[in-house]
């Protein structure tokens, strides 16, 4: 796989990153909103499977395709496993020209300060290993801000910083993603103080080097234009937090030079009963939707 091809893509090609990457936490949510009951399996593994077989179903649609779909991120578990014969991160880039990338973060901490930070990540060498050996080309790693708690907040801007330099050191980019709760009553106020804890922690990132930032659609459109013409981000990209895909596109649309890295949003309106042919028309309006607000 050709990294220097996917960084220029990153960088410069118009279009959204797809989020494939529910956990085990959110997987039955994902699930129900796709018309799988709980009923409708025993197990984790059969859990696991169907979610799968929902990634597959749109990985392999034929609007999902890297002229729109730059990049997707993916659950361990999808990396780990085959799309249409091959590991689910060749496919991606070899099939449909889609830039592959892993969560790999584990959970989060009890709420405190205003923030919920990332819990340690075992095994986290390995699993970078892992990913390389795979060809993913970079990873994403989510934590939360509950409110304009600035000491909160400088608390997990560092500790992204400092996964985010793990991860570069291993070849990879990392997607940074302190997200802001939609429904913080201060959210403006803790985006305002989000920037400037960025601004300042991205001087660690070594020269040459660069990272992206997975960010809630802020309040003020605009706001992280000077995260979007830094030096050291390769590519600012918004989350959608909970937003209908309406809202969230809505939103996005007036933040110029933010793209889309939609999970529910992408999904919204999609079924296990549709027939391929509904399923592929659904998905390819989705993707029609989050491709135009994320070049407006």
């Amino acid at each position: 796989m050709s990294r220097d091809a996917m960084t220029r893509q990153m960088q410069n090609a118009p279009g959204f990153i797809a989020a494939l990457d529910q956990s085990g936490g959110s997987t039955p949510k994902a699930l129900r909103l796709y018309g799988v009951a709980d009923t409708d399996y025993a197990t984790e593994a059969e859990m696991f499977d169907l979610m799968h077989a929902m990634r597959a179903r749109i990985a392999t649609a034929p609007a999902f395709r890297g002229d729109k779909v730059i990049g997707a991120i993916l659950f361990e578990m999808t990396m780990d496993r085959m799309i249409e014969g091959k590991p689910s991160a060749r496919y991606l880039w070899e099939d449909k020209r889609v830039v592959p990338f892993l969560k790999i973060d584990k959970g989060l901490e009890t709420a405190a300060n205003g923030v919920q930070m990332l819990k340690d990540i075992a095994g986290l060498d390995a699993l970078l290993d892992r990913a390389v050996a795979h060809g993913i080309f970079g990873t994403k790693q989510r934590s939360v801000i509950l409110g304009a708690n600035a000491g909160g907040i400088a608390d997990i801007v560092a500790q992204q910083i400092d996964l985010g330099l793990t991860v570069l050191a291993k070849g990879l980019v990392p997607i940074l993603e302190p997200e802001v709760d939609i429904n913080a009553p201060d959210k403006a106020e803790a985006e305002a103080i989000l920037l400037a804890e960025l601004l300042k922690g991205l001087d660690a990132i070594p020269e040459g080097q660069m990272v992206m930032l997975k960010l809630t659609i802020p309040t003020k459109p605009g706001l992280y234009a000077p995260l979007i013409a830094h030096p050291r981000v390769l590519r600012v990209v918004a989350l959608s937090g909970g937003y209908s895909r309406q809202d969230a596109c809505a939103r996005l649309s007036a933040n110029p030079g933010m793209i889309a890295s939609f999970s529910r949003a992408l999904t919204e309106g999609l079924s296990t009963t549709q027939t391929d042919a509904e399923f592929n028309a659904a998905l390819a309006l989705a993707i029609d939707a989050i491709h135009a607000a994320s070049i407006c």
